[in-house]
């Protein structure tokens, strides 16, 4: 049990965790407004389609400026 309690410390910490962990908290945030907008929740799967399709590109290109 120990030796999982370690790995799930490595992967928390691991550069593609955070990595997800930042586009989750993006599509999220993306989710929100457009719910906001249409007046009704419009789903994860929609909200993540339409994030993917129109910000994800930018949003990277902008993360790893910052990097």
């Amino acid at each position: 049990m120990a030796d999982q309690t370690i790995d799930d410390e490595v992967i928390k910490r691991s550069s593609t965790y955070q990595e997800f962990l930042a586009e989750r908290e993006e599509i999220m945030k993306h989710k929100w407004l457009c719910s906001e907008s249409a007046g009704h929740d419009i789903g994860f799967d929609t909200a993540l389609v339409d994030w993917t399709i129109n910000h994800r590109s930018e949003w990277k290109k902008k993360r790893k400026k910052s990097a």
